[in-house]
Order: structure tokens, then C-alpha cells, then sequence
């Protein structure tokens, strides 16, 4: 059995799929790894550490997918990125598979099994192979890091000779993964702290962590988290409430963090405009949700974008990846958990039970054609 691990051809990509104690055990395992060179330079790996722990290096992505049984990426490959890979092999990737269905049909012409860790499903089972959490923790917290940079202020309240320095306020919108770590990184950073959901259950969280929760708490929101505990879409009225609401909340924020996003949808807008001019100059927003359409109407994918009354709006992509060595670590466990579902331990062989839930959760293609059901009317 042969895993491949290929370099990331993304220039803005640093995190790799293996690091060297995934590969050790995946030689364990009974798998030859074979590693492009290279690939896991920007996560701080040198090549030697992979052969330390059984990998082979490659010159080439070609020379690592070649023949391969399974094929681990961060990012969706192309079926080029994956040319001379057998036939029904493997191919496990983060893939973005919404609004990409040429992409998933270049890879089920290329006659792999391609799998999106993203669509693993939360189930107690497959915990350690989630991989939004896993990435989402990193974003939650750099994303405070980020915001810190931008603000012409000190976080904390300070006792100096000179007087005293107010602490931050800062506002985590969506009480996910992330805003859970946005809400202890900006704890720890000793800002005053509060944070806004849909979702009931999320409120003992927010407060279990030292900071207040704000929502409109009615009927709907008692009913608004979904049996995978997802936030819902809620009613225009509802909508309608929460904004009010927010936007007397914001216009006195030094910091808004925004991190919500619905499973296959555009992320809804949170912060308007209008929001945005009610915010002292200085003040910074962080949009999370920025590579899925924003949470903040003027945030703009890759760019910091300075308001007319001198809010700062940051649009940061693939955050986790600019953590890449931390990243890296913990990707590279979730693809380990996972492959070991795949793996016969008698035969050593790849052997994928095509009834498991997880299996069915996640496979994209098979056999030429789209497997998943939610892309094979071209969605």
C-alpha cells in the first residue's frame, strides 16, 4: 500500500498533509509514504525529519502520486495534481466542494475516490478527525492576534504613572469553534469580552468562559440549532431583532470578530455598512467568513479595507494556514484517524467500507461519476 504526500502547489499554502509522527505510524500501519521534497518546508519539517520516521522522498508530485493507493492533500488537487494515481485510489483532501462542480467532475473522470475531511460528520465517533474544528481553533485565535496588530491600543487595562488605559471591548459574532477560542484568546488578552449566537446552547459556553452573551432571546432562538449543531437559518423578523440589537452592541466595540458561516451557503451578513460608520475610528473588525461571501458588508477576501470613518476591516484568507507548523500538526492527525478506518490491519491494504457513515459523509466520487448526493444534481 502506498500513501502519497505531494506539495501543496498553492504559493499561499504552507501547511502539509503528514508531519513525522503521522508518517511513523502510517508506516506502521504497513504503508510505504512517499513525500515530495519540500512539502513540508513551510510547517517548519525539513525532508530528513520525514526519513527519519520511514518516508521516501520524491523529486515530484508526479513521482509521489504515481501508483498510489491513497493520496493526502490540505487542498483539493487537480485531476493534473493527481495524474498517474490507480484507479479507485484514494484521495483525501480539505476539498471546498460547494459552488465547485466542475472541479469534483475532473476528479471523478480521473477515476478516484476523492473524500472531504470537511464534510466529516460530528459525530462522537469521528471527533478526531474534524477538521473545521481543528483548523477553526488556529483562525479563532489568530484572528484575535490579527486584530491586536491593527489596534492602535493596548488590550488590557493598564495602572501606569500617567493615568489609567481603558481595557478593549471586543465582540465575537458566531460562538462556533472559533469564536470559542476567539472568546479565550481575547480572555487571556484581558479585554472585556462578549459574544452573540443563535444558537441556545452556545450561551452556557460563552459565559463558562468569562465573557457576557447578547442575543434576542425568543421563541425562535430557543429552536434555532439543528440536530448536527448547526445554526439554522432564522426568520427575516428575527434577522431583524438581532440586528437592532447588534447594532447598539457594536457602536461601542473597540474589536468585532465575526466567524459565521451556514454548511454549503454564503455566509449571512452580520455587520452592515451602517453598523460599521456607528464604530469609533481605530476600532477593528475581523471577518472570519470572508472567503464565503463575509459577514461584514465591506470586508474584502485578502484585503484590509479602512472605512471612511476609519474602522479597519480585515478580510484574512486561509487564516489557519498562517499558522502552518500548528496547522499542519493537527490536519495531519485528523487525515491519520481517518485513514485508519480505511486500512484492512490484516492485509495492510486499503479495504474502504463503503456502508460506513463516515465513508458515505464524505466521498465525493466513485466509479466516474459523483457519489454524494448533495452534488450530483450539480449543486
Amino acid at each position: 500500500m502506498l500513501i502519497a504526500i505531494p506539495a501543496e502547489n498553492d504559493p499561499a499554502e504552507g501547511r502539509v498533509a503528514a508531519t513525522p509522527e503521522t508518517v511513523k505510524k502510517l508506516v506502521g500501519l504497513g504503508a510505504e509514504v512517499r513525500i515530495q521534497t519540500g512539502a513540508g518546508l513551510k510547517s517548519g519539517i525539513p525532508d530528513q525529519e520525514y526519513v527519519a520516521a520511514g518516508a521516501v522522498i520524491v523529486p515530484s508530485t508526479a513521482a509521489a502520486v504515481q501508483d498510489a493507493d491513497i493520496i493526502l492533500r490540505v487542498r483539493r488537487p487537480s485531476a493534473a495534481d493527481i495524474a498517474g494515481a490507480k484507479q479507485g485510489a484514494a484521495v483525501i483532501a480539505i476539498m471546498d466542494p460547494y459552488g465547485h462542480i466542475d472541479a469534483l467532475q475532473s476528479l471523478a473522470s480521473a477515476g478516484v475516490c476523492a473524500f472531504a475531511m470537511e464534510l466529516m460528520p460530528r459525530i462522537t465517533r469521528a471527533q478526531t478527525m474534524d477538521v473545521l474544528s481543528s483548523q477553526a481553533n488556529i483562525a479563532g485565535y489568530r484572528a484575535v492576534i490579527d486584530a491586536a496588530a491593527e489596534y492602535g491600543r493596548v488590550i488590557p487595562m493598564m495602572m501606569t504613572a500617567a493615568g489609567m488605559i481603558k481595557p478593549a471591548a471586543i465582540f465575537i459574532m458566531g460562538v462556533g469553534v472559533a469564536g470559542l477560542q476567539a472568546i479565550a484568546t481575547a480572555r487571556k488578552l484581558a479585554a472585556i469580552v462578549t459574544a452573540t449566537d443563535v444558537r441556545p446552547a452556545t450561551k452556557e459556553q460563552v459565559v463558562s468562559l468569562g465573557a457576557k452573551f447578547i442575543a434576542v432571546e425568543d421563541e425562535e432562538f430557543k429552536q434555532a440549532e439543528t440536530a448536527a449543531g448547526y445554526a439554522k437559518e432564522m426568520s427575516a423578523e428575527y434577522k431583524a431583532k438581532q440586528a437592532a440589537l447588534t447594532a447598539s452592541h457594536i457602536a461601542s466595540q473597540d474589536i468585532v470578530i465575526t466567524t459565521a458561516l451556514i454548511p454549503g451557503r454564503p455566509a449571512p451578513v452580520l455587520v452592515t455598512a451602517a453598523m460599521v460608520e456607528s464604530m469609533r475610528p481605530g476600532s477593528v473588525i475581523v471577518d472570519l467568513a470572508v472567503e464565503r461571501g463575509g459577514n461584514c458588508e465591506l470586508s474584502k477576501p485578502g484585503e484590509t479595507v479602512v472605512s471612511k470613518n476609519g474602522v479597519k476591516i480585515v478580510g484574512p484568507v486561509n487564516i489557519a494556514g498562517r499558522l502552518p507548523a500548528t496547522a499542519s500538526a493537527l490536519y495531519a492527525k485528523n487525515l491519520l484517524a481517518f485513514i485508519e478506518t480505511l486500512i484492512d490491519p490484516k492485509t495492510k491494504s486499503l479495504a474502504i467500507k463503503w456502508d460506513d457513515e463516515l465513508v458515505k459523509a464524505t466521498l465525493l466520487t466513485k466509479d466516474g461519476g459523483l457519489a454524494h448526493p448533495s452534488f450530483q444534481g450539480g449543486g
